[in-house]
């Protein structure tokens, strides 16, 4: 078997067919219907740098100055002109002084003669080399050089690494600390951002209690909840928490309205399924809403409610925790990326053999849970899942390294098949 086509997006999971009307959509047909309502938030605001990490940048920044700014040294060593070799080596020359990391390095150096030089200092007028300090000989104020440097040896040119007016970063781009670091290279002390989107979530059940109080039968505690309090915890989402509703059509009603009057993205866990107590589809209908996908061919996952309410995108994710959580890591998430405007919104995925066999009914993919293994002799993980069984088993989730992908018309695995894994990044 070989791997699935790239994960790119859309979502390709083996399952790319024409939609039939009432049938589930694919993952991919899914994704890019939801990923079309998705306009990037257009709002923006100007921060300090020390402000914005982890938000979305709203413009592209160029850089006003080289970088570096000046050529300097790249080592500890002695700053040299080459005319001063004359002859063969090796060569005696003088220390005349010393120049370090912010000095201004503007003054000459005496002819035939060195300059101590430190590495980040900037390269005195008419110096052509640096020279190692391990590759000389001090003796009493002066050095011994058995080799002649290359021109430019040991110098970091202004503005080799990026020239005055070049890119320095792409609108769209998540300030991490490696962005944060470029940024501040080049003197960007303030940065143009996209306001964080704002996402409001509800779960539906009659039956859902707060963890921590007591249950009576046929009741349970909300896990969802949870769940998405910690998956929008993220510096560029604005998470508004509306805890539980009641299974009653007035109440949900209610709450999607609300709901939809303040935020970009709704979102809902249980009530979207068939069954008489999932009222979700018609509630949303019936305050004015659209329906864009109702179910999708994933497994775990099949009710999953895609749709608008008002200037809201709304996305009703099953109440199964396991089908929640996948439904959101697959598709949900990578709505809301969208909606903040974010670039490189794609799922992470590697390529992993399978140390397990299994035979399946072909016709959804699947997403299991799944935990690597050692690295086999050609540098390749191995991943293994503890049941086929998942879609109601929560502590296999937590327990997992990542979501192992299954395409849709694959009805065997065999121990060494290589498939497609989508790894876990949390905390």
């Amino acid at each position: 078997m070989t791997p699935s086509p790239a994960l790119s997006d859309p979502f390709h999971c083996g399952c790319e067919t024409e939609p039939v009307p009432g049938a589930p959509v694919s993952v991919d047909v899914a994704l890019r219907q939801g990923l079309e309502l998705a306009e990037p938030v257009a709002e923006l605001e100007r921060l300090p740098l020390g402000k914005a990490h982890g938000r979305v940048l709203g413009e592209t920044v160029r850089a006003e100055t080289p970088l570096p700014l000046f050529d300097n040294s790249a080592m500890d060593g002695y700053a040299i002109r080459l005319a001063d070799l004359a002859g063969e080596g090796p060569w005696r020359l003088p220390v005349a002084g010393r120049v370090a990391a912010g000095d201004a390095g503007n003054g000459p150096v005496p002819a035939g003669s060195v300059l101590r030089i430190f590495t980040g200092a900037p390269i005195p007028p008419g110096c052509e080399a640096v020279v190692m300090q391990e590759m000389t000989q001090p003796e009493g104020g002066t050095i011994r050089l058995d080799r002649r440097p290359e021109p430019g040896e040991n110098i970091r040119r202004s503005g080799e690494d990026l020239a005055a007016g070049a890119e320095v970063m792409p609108a769209g781009r998540r300030i991490g600390p490696r962005a944060a670091a470029l940024l501040a290279s080049t003197g960007c002390g303030e940065v143009i951002v996209r306001r964080r989107i704002r996402v409001a979530f509800f779960s539906t059940g009659s039956e859902l209690r707060a963890p921590g109080t007591p249950l009576a039968p046929g009741q349970i505690w909300n896990a969802n909840r949870y769940h998405l309090q910690g998956a929008l915890d993220l510096p560029w989402a604005e998470a508004m928490d509306m805890g539980a509703v009641a299974d009653r059509p007035d109440r949900l009603r209610e709450a999607l309205e609300e709901a939809s009057r303040n935020a970009d993205l709704v979102v809902s866990t249980g009530g979207v399924s068939v069954g008489e107590e999932d009222h979700m589809p018609a509630v949303l209908r019936a305050a004015g809403g659209t329906v864009h996908v109702m179910k999708v061919a994933m497994k775990p996952g099949k009710p999953l409610l895609i749709g608008r309410i008002g200037k809201a995108l709304y996305l009703g994710l099953p109440g199964n925790p396991v089908s929640a959580f996948v439904t959101w890591h697959v598709i949900g998430a990578r709505i809301a990326e969208a909606l903040a405007g974010l670039a490189e919104g794609a799922p992470r995925r590697i390529i992993v053999r399978a140390g397990f066999d299994r035979v399946r009914q072909p016709g959804r993919c699947e997403f299991l849970p799944a935990r690597l293994g050692s690295y086999d002799g050609h540098g390749t993980r191995t991943v293994e899942i503890a049941t086929s069984e998942v879609s109601h088993r929560v502590a296999l989730l937590a327990q997992a390294d990542g979501l192992l992908l299954v395409p849709s018309e694959t009805d065997r695995i065999q121990r060494g098949d290589m498939l497609e894994f989508l790894p876990f990044h949390e905390g």
